[in-house]
């Protein structure tokens, strides 16, 4: 499909609480090292942050656990869009921490939270953070347990103003639920796709049935394609990414999608699925058959 002047407002838009944003995002995580694990080229990375603004990109995910050895993903943001445009939604999450080299870190204690917030404060320039999502768990493992005392010592930051909105990440629906009960809730974030934990098929339509915003991460990831995908992509001389992002979105006008990447070719090919439109009988196929390999 051609990417030329598709921008990312042609995937419509959702609320994050008060603030509008385009449902096609940009994930910083992959800005700080390439595939093979070397650090990131600094000018690039900011080039694909500038152009992903340009393209209509107006909600940016990130941590301050997201680093390499040399580049921070937070700190790439702040020089590259600082002063930042009224529209732009920065998303970030606290509960994982990591030591210098890289290490995941045990998740932090309720008191410890604060100074999570702070450090993201530091690194992107900010007096508050529009979204803060609490993950659960370390790495990509599913979180378990009660998140009442963290998520608690969440919505007092809130309160005292250093935190516009809440989410939580890497939960299920019991976690959402006990959240709600403590401060509203305005995005919940998993590891989510066509062919990945589809056990959140249930989540993602509670979230759409209470007006929260489901945020896939890693919704294109994977190392192999289905012949259903290939097959789509072909109709739509799309790619197979395209596809799995334009699936994505297809899931509910709820659904955000913040496809990743330190390449100005690939961020635009994201940024131009937000406009392909997938047919009923072409979203049965993905359903049936495209996670096979």
């Amino acid at each position: 499909m051609t990417a030329l002047m598709t921008t990312a407002s042609s995937a419509g838009t959702w609320q994050l609480g008060d603030r509008t944003v385009n449902r096609l995002g940009f994930g910083a995580m992959r800005l700080t090292s390439n595939a093979d694990g070397t650090p990131s080229d600094r000018d690039r990375a900011i080039t694909v942050l500038r152009r992903a603004v340009d393209l209509g990109v107006n909600h940016i995910d990130t941590a301050a656990f997201y680093f390499s050895p040399l580049r921070s993903a937070n700190e790439l943001i702040n020089r590259a869009l600082y002063p930042y445009p009224d529209d732009l939604v920065i998303t970030t999450k606290v509960g994982p921490g990591r030591d210098p080299s890289g290490n995941f870190l045990p998740a932090a204690r309720p008191e410890q939270l604060r100074g999570q917030v702070e450090e993201n404060l530091r690194q992107l320039g900010r007096d508050h953070l529009d979204v803060v999502n609490l993950r659960i768990g370390a790495g990509l493992e599913r979180g378990s347990g009660s998140l009442a005392d963290r998520f608690g010592a969440l919505a007092e930051l809130r309160d005292a103003g250093l935190i516009r909105h809440l989410g939580i990440s890497n939960v299920s629906l019991e976690h959402l639920a006990e959240a709600q009960t403590i401060a509203p809730v305005v995005c919940v974030q998993n590891q989510y796709g066509l062919g990945t934990r589809r056990e959140d098929d249930e989540l993602v339509r509670v979230c759409g049935e209470q007006g929260v915003a489901f945020v896939p991460f890693f919704a294109i990831a994977g190392t192999g394609e289905s012949p259903a995908v290939l097959a789509v992509a072909q109709a739509h001389d799309a790619t197979p990414a395209q596809v799995r992002l334009a699936w994505t979105l297809h899931r509910g006008p709820h659904v955000l999608a913040i496809p990743g990447t330190g390449d100005p070719e690939h961020l635009v090919e994201n940024v131009a699925a937000g406009a392909l439109r997938l047919s009923p009988d072409e979203l049965a196929l993905l359903d049936s058959r495209g996670a096979e390999g």
